[in-house]
């Protein structure tokens, strides 16, 4: 960056509606970090999305490192590369450039999604509970108008599970309905197999990371036997640019889940696309739970990218207190509608 850019960073704090739980546990808030540069009369707005627990720039002097960066920034010698082992950092500074750069700064990729005339299907998230909760977002989503609903599953009683699965099988066809689960890695090696197989009873589209990340040979395993083919998420957490090609190889798996927040930005996430169609890997996109300024630019890209299935971008309607914009959610697709207006004031 170059000429009188100065940048400041600002901590929010997003609360959940309702707790929302997965495998490691239950969510009530999620904080994240705005950073804004201004240039004169123009601003550029981006969202450092760390997902504590998980993010690997989860460390204590994270807010130190985005404090001393926006110094940088502001005395004209920022290094890009200083921030390599912190891709949310990353994906923050990328999107804040981009957005000064651009036109408008919530406008960071021209596509048809921001001209409304194309909107992203999504896909219905459901968040583990006990079994009436989990019964009722279901409901909610199926009423809603999804066509493709994902259920959290590894910690509630696994028989409970399959029970919620059978009964939306029960009433729904995959031509109907498609089922995604995701585990966060909960199944233990032991079980993983008689899981996977009887999770294959009710037709399941996929499963996201059934096994803790970093078991290359055993991941690759279930990736040729499973009777689900098996989506690589928290396994991509970590890995650098040079380590993407080996990894897709040894473990060689039918899906990967990007998140660009955990991944290290747009230009960084183009590189797995790129090498996983290059193996014919299919890939979606999510959210890792930013505000509607980080869902908003993540939406843009995967318009950019292409994107004609279910995407897991549907997450802006977690908060009370969601930075105000024109996304919305309609029949299950994802919509940039241009009568709204973003409400930004950091």
């Amino acid at each position: 960056m170059v000429g009188n850019v100065k940048a400041r960073y600002v901590k929010h704090t997003m609360l959940f509606k309702r707790p929302s739980g997965t495998s490691r546990g239950v969510l009530n808030e999620k904080e994240t970090f705005f950073i804004i540069l201004e240039d004169g009369e123009k601003i550029g707005v981006g969202e450092c999305g760390l997902l504590r627990g998980l993010s690997i720039d989860d460390v204590p002097e994270y807010e130190a490192i985005l404090q001393g960066s926006c110094e940088a920034i502001t005395e004209d010698n920022f290094n890009p590369d200083s921030l390599s082992s912190f891709p949310s950092l990353q994906m923050g500074f990328e999107m804040a450039q981009r957005s000064l750069q651009a036109e408008n700064p919530f406008i960071l990729f021209k596509t048809t999604f921001t001209e409304d005339t194309f909107q992203i299907p999504i896909n219905g998230l459901v968040w583990m509970g006990d079994v009436d909760f989990m019964q009722s977002q279901i409901q909610e989503k199926i009423t809603a108008g999804f066509s493709c609903i994902k259920l959290k599953i590894g910690a509630l009683d696994f028989d409970k599970e399959l029970q919620l699965l059978e009964e939306i099988r029960n009433h729904f066809t995959t031509d109907q309905i498609e089922i995604r689960v995701d585990a966060n890695g909960a199944f233990s090696n032991d079980s993983a197999f008689d899981k996977l197989k009887q999770l294959a009873r009710y037709d399941i589209h996929s499963i996201e990371q059934p096994i803790a990340r970093g078991q290359e040979e055993f991941m690759n395993t279930l990736c040729r036997e499973s009777p689900i083919p098996i989506a690589l998420d928290e396994e991509l957490i970590g890995i650098s640019t040079t380590q993407i090609e080996s990894l897709l190889d040894a473990i060689q798996p039918q899906y990967i889940i990007l998140k660009p927040s955990l991944l290290g930005g747009f230009t960084i996430t183009e590189q797995w696309i790129q090498h996983a169609t290059k193996r014919k890997i299919g890939w979606w996109v999510t959210s890792a739970l930013e505000s509607n300024i980080g869902l908003s630019a993540i939406a843009q890209w995967t318009a950019e990218m292409g994107c004609n299935w279910p995407q897991g971008l549907g997450t802006g309607s977690l908060y009370s207190n969601n930075i105000p914009s024109p996304l919305v959610v309609e029949n299950g697709y994802l919509r940039y509608d241009l009568k709204r207006s973003w409400k930004f004031n950091f």
